[in-house]
């Protein structure tokens, strides 16, 4: 029996929110968080074109971040016929080969909306893009293991988006101190990303995908991940202080210590805490990012 999964007949009707749920609205939100904190961190004494920003939270998330999700389904439809089988793709909802198409499509989009908003923002979406792609398309097929697939989401949804706001409203390369805050995010967006395969590791374990959960066990994973995304919070508070905005340090710190009692609860349970997890301690995770954008902001002004 063939492993494809199902698919419309060439005369059905394809339907607009089958498209608008291949591309997941729900994971725009990283990318353009990101971008925005981005935005706040680069912005300087001249007042930035809202237009330009508006185009830019656009490419972040429904553009870029859809685009790596349509790539993900089509490339991914026979785990998610095991571990999503609803999914518009495997359930025969998206006649066949539309997945791809649509793709296709969002990627050329993509580059076009990059190259209005200046060379840096271009040549970050070109990365974005050629991650996406890898990430899911053999034959390197990132996300096989654990380590880079989740690395390489973790610098689309974090790093690329936090320096593209950056180079939007400076029209320049961004301040040193505004790549390292978004390369640490992007380094703490890592263990996130494992708490995003719990929910997958049977599907993952049959189709052979070595996420980390699979690799190390739900226990060590989870601990892991906690350590993931603490190290990089307590360095962004050391840096914040050193940079004279004590008062930024302070609230990052505050919010790192309650994330260490949320990740308790996470470690004893990890399987079926770590949705919870994600809507406590990953909410507080992301506000630290805003709180270290507008400290490097009004150090720009200084």
């Amino acid at each position: 029996m063939s492993s494809e999964p199902q698919t419309a007949s060439a005369g059905q009707r394809l339907e607009p929110a089958a498209i608008i749920e291949l591309l997941k609205p729900i994971t725009w939100f990283p990318p353009m968080w990101a971008f925005i904190c981005g935005v706040v961190s680069g912005w300087g004494s001249a007042e930035p074109d809202w237009r330009l920003i508006v185009a830019g939270v656009m490419l972040a998330g429904p553009l870029v971040c859809g685009t790596s999700q349509a790539v993900n389904d089509w490339f991914d439809r026979d785990v998610d016929a095991i571990n999503e089988p609803q999914r518009p793709i495997p359930s025969g909802r998206l006649p066949r080969h539309w997945g791809l198409t649509v793709a296709v499509t969002w990627t050329a989009l993509s580059l076009v909306i990059a190259s209005m908003l200046g060379p840096w923002v271009f040549i970050a979406a070109i990365f974005g893009l050629y991650l996406a792609w890898i990430y899911s398309a053999p034959p390197l097929r990132l996300k096989r293991n654990g380590w880079w697939g989740n690395s390489a989401v973790a610098i689309c949804y974090e790093g690329l988006p936090w320096f593209t706001g950056a180079a939007l409203v400076t029209a320049a390369l961004p301040d040193w101190r505004v790549l390292v805050l978004a390369l640490l995010y992007s380094y703490g967006a890592h263990g996130i990303m494992t708490l995003n395969d719990f929910k997958s590791m049977e599907g993952d374990k049959l189709t052979g995908l070595r996420s980390i959960p699979v690799q190390l066990g739900a226990d060590r994973a989870a601990r892991l991940a906690c350590l993931m995304m603490l190290q990089p919070q307590v360095l962004v508070v050391l840096l914040l202080g050193l940079w004279g905005h004590p008062v930024h340090a302070a609230i990052i710190a505050v919010s790192v210590l309650m994330q260490i009692r949320l990740m308790q609860h996470l470690i004893a349970n990890p399987r079926e805490m770590a949705p919870w997890y994600n809507a406590t301690g990953v909410s507080l995770y992301v506000l630290g990012m805003l709180v270290s954008a507008f400290a490097i902001q009004s150090g720009n002004l200084m």
